[in-house]
């Protein structure tokens, strides 16, 4: 007679990515893809120029910029609870100021507290949070935890503008902030734990008794960013991630004009959607492919969407290219982090990736105010779109070219 063995326990490590993913519904849905119904809804009913509001939202990521390091270092050091708890009520606070006020200087101090939610629930800190978890299925973990991502652009828009429509812009902007605290105090307070060896695991799963030891590089930041490979990670994600803030912060507008705004709600949930594939895709193949290339790839097809979305005026062709530029919308965010683990290793990474990620935010900052004051300038969102396209082709060659040579030894 035999028995049955145990069933095996599902490893810690994926509610940790469950966790993750419902920051990255928080952070996303609110602070990136609700951009554009805040430029819109703000111009439309509070009488300001959508020049000002994007200036306002490009200072928000400044902040959030200026934050990004500190999220990063303090989730490796102290673990990912403060941080958490900090983004929640900034989120919160920032969504009822917004609600609340319509003088351009709270405006601004409300996007600079968006600012500060951001960082706290940014991919820096989800992909600092799942590092110590993960060797082998770190591609895997991040791209399953930045879904929640594509699943905060798939209901960010028809949300805040449904909720616009039966409550009104302070009743609905003030319950979306309460709903975005009320998710993410459980992750904070019961879910996130900072390492395996806590739990007596290892990494992927391993048993912390086990004999395997893993033998991780540990990079100065002076030393990686004296190497090519993250000098053109910094370039060519900063390059790529300005059109990529700055498109989402106007997507509403970009198409409302044709589209209306229901319409409008449809093409950024499509978008979403699309990274949501985009995403289940590369959570499958990652582990096994070169980020390089497939990051080069993915840079090109958000160029060509741009082009095409500049171009088009017809409601099946803005559709499908927002369809399109959905497809880089996620793996872009994911692969960031992806690539950055995969060339730092996870000891050096919360301090070399929130290096970069900050950098990286300060240039992208200026994303949404360029979109912005360039429609302004020429009365159409024409030209702003094929800047970002002939951006997103060099950004292309950037990473492709940054990394074909091996990396040296850290230093």
């Amino acid at each position: 007679m035999t028995t049955a063995s145990p069933a095996r326990r599902i490893f810690y490590g994926w509610w940790i990515v469950l966790g993750c993913g419902i920051m990255a519904v928080v952070g996303w849905s609110l602070a990136i893809f609700g951009m554009g119904v805040y430029i819109h809804v703000l111009s439309e009913q509070r009488g300001l120029s959508i020049g000002l509001i994007s200036t306002a939202v490009t200072f928000s990521f400044l902040v959030n910029a200026a934050c990004l390091t500190s999220a990063g270092t303090v989730t490796a050091r102290l673990g990912a609870r403060p941080v958490i708890l900090t983004g929640a009520a900034a989120m919160a606070i920032a969504l009822a100021g917004l609600g609340y006020f319509s003088q351009a200087w709270a405006i601004f101090l409300m996007f600079a507290v968006l600012g500060v939610g951001r960082a706290c629930l940014s991919a820096t800190t989800i992909s600092t949070t799942l590092a110590p978890w993960f060797e082998r299925y770190q591609g895997r973990a991040v791209s399953t935890a930045l879904l929640g991502a594509s699943v905060g652009g798939m209901i960010a828009t028809p949300l805040l503008l449904g909720g616009i429509a039966l409550y009104g812009v302070t009743a609905a902007f003030v319950l979306a902030g309460a709903i975005s605290a009320v998710l993410l105090l459980p992750v904070a307070l019961w879910v996130i734990k900072r390492t395996p060896q806590e739990l007596g695991l290892l990494p992927d799963g391993g048993a912390a008794t086990s004999k395997v030891t893993i033998e991780q590089a540990k990079w100065t930041l002076k030393g990686a960013m004296a190497t090519r490979h993250l000098r053109t990670q910094l370039l060519g994600f900063a390059l790529a991630q300005s059109a990529q803030v700055g498109f989402l912060s106007h997507h509403v507008s970009i198409v409302a004009p044709f589209l209306g705004e229901s319409g409008a709600s449809i093409a950024v949930s499509i978008a979403a959607m699309a990274a949501f594939g985009g995403r289940i895709a590369l959570a499958r193949f990652a582990d096994k492919v070169d980020l390089r290339l497939l990051t080069g790839a993915v840079m090109l097809l958000a160029a060509v969407s741009l082009a095409y979305l500049g171009l088009s005026s017809s409601r099946f062709s803005l559709l499908l290219a927002s369809a399109m530029y959905g497809l880089t919308i996620g793996n872009l965010t994911t692969l960031a982090p992806l690539l950055g683990r995969r060339e730092i290793g996870a000891r050096s990474f919360g301090l070399v990736f929130g290096f970069i990620s900050a950098v990286t935010a300060i240039a992208t900052a200026f994303g949404p105010a360029a979109y912005g004051l360039l429609r302004d300038m020429f009365e159409s969102y024409a030209p702003p779109l094929m800047v970002a396209a002939a951006v997103n082709l060099v950004a292309a060659f950037v990473i492709v070219w940054g990394g074909r040579k091996p990396l040296p030894s850290p230093k």
